[in-house]
């Protein structure tokens, strides 16, 4: 039932904020930092080799996610039921991220096969849950209210972290059993502080009048995208803005990507040494999006993340120069409290410059760019690294994203998209039946 006219609850918001929480432990522990290196070492068995059959996973469900999340958008714009979508998309998460507990020593293509539906449950479930932060918010708050989400899903990567590192300490260690827990450490998180979302977020789309098949939401989602696409100079600046995430975007995945892979061939660091990273690397993304939440509201998402961009040219450089370990956790922890707020103010930027009929179909767009993030960055790192032999100097070409995404947000004009978002959505097809009145 649409609740489109009822006024937003600080229930509402919490729980909107709770749900970062909730799934930003799959990131955490089964992307980055546990069971990544668990299928590498043992499913797979050849390090190497599986590292390799990991990254191919990873694509894979990415490419899956940037093909569909926009029209899956769209079509939960237009069905008025992006609560749904998400709790199917949420369960499909949860259901196959606990199925790779029984994964085991030669069964790398099964778990390969689990990873990526469990990914792209939660990569399709993250387009629906964004697709709500404009309705529970406006123009003063969406970027306090966006930076509360990160920051929260910052630090459950924090916990969650810590008590994994407990499990894989003191837990018995035959059969993996003690690695393999996290895994229900991971569903059992990501399950319980799911359900406040699905128990007060209310639904404010408007469902169609008449119900039609199945086969119609599909052609209606395909049209809808098809309609934005003709009319992407009414979007220019949502599209602009989209343009310089892509781009900004590659240098955060690369720098996280590559992280552990930099620290061991520049600095010597050892596994202690990543994980006291990845812990700092949680702690000040939290901070800082919780911060920085206040400074969005105060000078807009397109001078915040301008900000942050500046600091990370900045940070990026020293990490790619500093002959000391004193020097690169410097570089480091302001890395760290620029990562926050740069995705939070990200995401609520593109929040007020995307029309009410168009909140899931754009922040499937917003899927589309972060997806091809994780592929160009790390081939830009990787080509500069086998051509000279040298980190340091790969490193460097990942700060040309910063610079270049930086040069392509101040062309944003942020007034221009607020007031675009509040005008009437173009349509082409005007007698189409599927298009509501």
């Amino acid at each position: 039932m649409s609740n489109a006219s009822a006024p937003v609850t600080k229930r509402e918001i919490g729980s909107w904020c709770l749900y970062d929480f909730a799934n930003s432990v799959f990131t955490t522990l089964i992307v980055t930092f546990v069971f990544s290196l668990y299928f590498a070492r043992a499913v797979h068995g050849d390090e190497v080799e599986g590292a390799i059959m990991w990254t191919r996973a990873v694509n894979i469900s990415a490419v899956i996610v940037a093909l569909t999340t926009p029209v899956l958008g769209a079509i939960a714009d237009y069905s008025g039921r992006k609560k749904l979508f998400l709790l199917l998309a949420t369960l499909q998460a949860i259901i196959f991220t606990l199925f790779l507990f029984f994964v085991g020593p030669g069964m790398a293509t099964v778990a390969a096969v689990l990873f990526i539906i469990a990914n792209v449950g939660f990569e399709g479930a993250q387009v629906f849950y964004n697709a709500f932060l404009p309705e529970i918010s406006t123009t003063k708050n969406i970027g306090r209210i966006s930076g509360y989400g990160w920051g929260l899903g910052y630090f459950a990567g924090f916990l969650t972290l810590v008590i994994a590192l407990g499990m894989v300490s003191w837990l018995p260690e035959g059969g993996s059993f003690n690695v393999r827990s996290t895994v229900l450490l991971v569903a059992g998180w990501y399950a319980v502080f799911s359900i406040p979302v699905f128990a007060y977020l209310r639904e404010r789309g408007k469902p169609p009048e008449a119900d039609p098949e199945p086969g119609s939401y599909i052609r209606e989602g395909f049209r809808r995208v098809a309609d934005t696409f003709r009319h992407l100079r009414h979007y220019r600046e949502a599209a602009k803005m989209l343009a310089a995430r892509l781009i900004y975007n590659d240098g955060l995945v690369t720098i996280i990507v590559m992280a552990a892979i930099y620290t061991g061939a520049v600095y010597g660091m050892d596994e202690s040494d990543n994980i006291k990273l990845g812990i700092m690397l949680n702690v000040g993304a939290a901070v800082g999006a919780l911060s920085f939440g206040f400074v969005n509201d105060w000078i807009g998402g397109k001078w915040t993340i301008a900000i942050t961009l500046v600091v990370l040219i900045a940070a990026g450089l020293l990490g790619a120069t500093s002959e000391s370990r004193l020097g690169f956790w410097v570089a480091a922890a302001a890395i760290s409290l620029m990562l926050g707020p740069n995705q939070s103010a990200s995401r609520s930027l593109l929040g007020v410059f995307v029309p009410r009929e168009k909140q899931g179909e754009f922040f499937g767009f917003f899927a589309f760019s972060g997806k091809l993030s994780s592929v160009a960055g790390p081939f830009v790192y990787g080509t500069v690294l086998s051509m000279t032999g040298n980190h340091r100097l790969a490193m460097v070409s990942v700060v040309g994203f910063f610079v270049v995404g930086l040069i392509v947000l101040l062309s944003v004009d942020e007034k221009a998209g607020i007031e675009t978002a509040q005008s009437p959505v173009p349509h082409d097809v005007e007698s189409s039946p599927l298009v509501d009145p």
